[in-house]
């Protein structure tokens, strides 16, 4: 019998589950627990059925007061529960994972200078104490997310950089390695080609068999392959690159690259290409043009070059979260907000919504439907994951 799915849905504070059907390509909504603050991201623990949510009651580039990890059993339906005592972040966290060991919850903060929080987890999932690490350690301008190789020796840092404007000049780009042991951190490597100049990752993948990274690069919207050795050392230069969008010829205002994920066997990478820049009709303030879709390449299994196969669009706005289920059938993408359309000289309102995928043999995908989220005022669509439970 396969295995039972969940699909988790962030809007503010509040995390929505949905029961995921795969045959049916379906989603059904069940239940919601509130959070002590607006959901950040989350991760599951690699073995145990505990669900890790990062909170925040700011935002980007803006100061906030409850910032917390919080721990949420996962019952065998999938139902959320409060576990435990939260644990206490210094500042807003962006990204968050777990090593592959399920030793430690890592945060990454970009408020008011980069760094990172690293928590021990107990035996039986349990948070426990944050560990202090050296002041000297260089975690970069802006990191955008954290992650940890599949060796569990070495964490990841993608430090996304800034671009110019207002006066204010380029900050560059880079990823950037820490030797981890016993949870306690050291100076490794800073990937910046170019000097980190029109280098702006946001968000990487590891392929699940061969040692290759696939770098999803906001700023510029295109995808990197970067190699790396057994030590977790890699490469300086991306062996390939690609760009993201149908057409790179045609970059409207806001239009960034976003999430990227591997397909559970590594035979496909996906990018999430989004854009929600707007412009004035009649007095309301309406989609101003620009690409929402999944970037489909397929991976060269012996060289791990991608080669495009497919854009496919989202029918929605900025996705900046997507998930695909354990098994690589079904991918959900989640836009984060509603935004306003002229469709035939009519103004429409096109929500918030989960966009599902069938996803084939070759890795490419088939719009099936929409589920619609509704977001309030400034309330965002912020994360989405899908996890087997039971």
């Amino acid at each position: 019998m396969p295995a039972k799915l969940a699909l988790y849905s962030a809007v503010g504070a509040v995390l929505t589950h949905y029961d995921v059907d795969v045959d049916a390509a379906e989603l059904h909504e069940r239940a919601s627990i509130t959070l002590p603050a607006k959901v950040q991201y989350a991760w599951r623990h690699p073995r145990l059925p505990i669900l890790y949510c990062t909170v925040s009651d700011g935002g980007p580039r803006v100061p906030s007061g409850n910032n917390q990890v919080v721990a949420l059993d996962i019952a065998a339906d999938g139902t959320l529960r409060r576990r435990g005592t939260a644990a206490e972040l210094p500042r807003r966290a962006v990204h968050m994972c777990v090593d592959p060991a399920g030793r430690h919850v890592i945060n990454a903060h970009n408020y008011d200078g980069g760094s990172l929080s690293l928590h021990r987890l107990d035996a039986d999932g349990s948070l426990g104490g944050l560990q202090v690490q050296s002041p000297r350690l260089n975690y970069g301008i802006y990191p955008h997310q954290v992650r940890v190789f599949p060796s569990g020796r070495t964490v990841l840092i993608v430090d996304r950089g800034n671009k110019a404007q207002a006066g204010k000049p380029e900050d560059p780009g880079a990823l950037r390695t820490f030797p981890m042991e016993d949870g306690m951190l050291a100076a490794g490597q800073a990937i910046a080609p170019d000097g980190g100049y029109g280098f702006g990752p946001r968000h990487v993948d590891f392929h699940p068999g061969r040692p290759w990274i696939y770098v999803s690069d906001e700023r510029m919207n295109r995808l990197y392959m970067f190699r790396y050795s057994d030590g977790d050392r890699i490469d300086s230069l991306p062996a390939y690159t690609r760009d993201t969008l149908a057409d790179p010829e045609n970059v409207r205002p806001r239009q960034i690259g976003g999430p990227i994920h591997v397909h559970p066997a590594g035979r496909a990478v996906y990018v999430a290409n989004r854009a929600d820049h707007t412009v004035e009709h009649h007095g309301e303030q309406v989609f101003g043009g620009g690409e929402n879709n999944i970037a489909v390449y397929a991976i060269d299994p012996q060289t791990g070059e991608p080669r495009l196969a497919q854009h496919a669009e989202t029918h929605s706005f900025h996705v900046r979260t997507f998930a695909c289920d354990p098994d690589g059938r079904l991918l959900v993408t989640a836009s984060i907000k509603a935004l306003n359309v002229v469709d035939g000289g009519e103004l429409q309102t096109v929500p918030a919504a989960l966009s599902v995928f069938r996803v084939a043999d070759d890795g490419c995908l088939s719009f099936v439907h929409k589920v619609d989220v509704a977001t309030q005022g400034s309330q965002l669509q912020y994360w989405t994951g899908m996890v087997r439970v039971g």
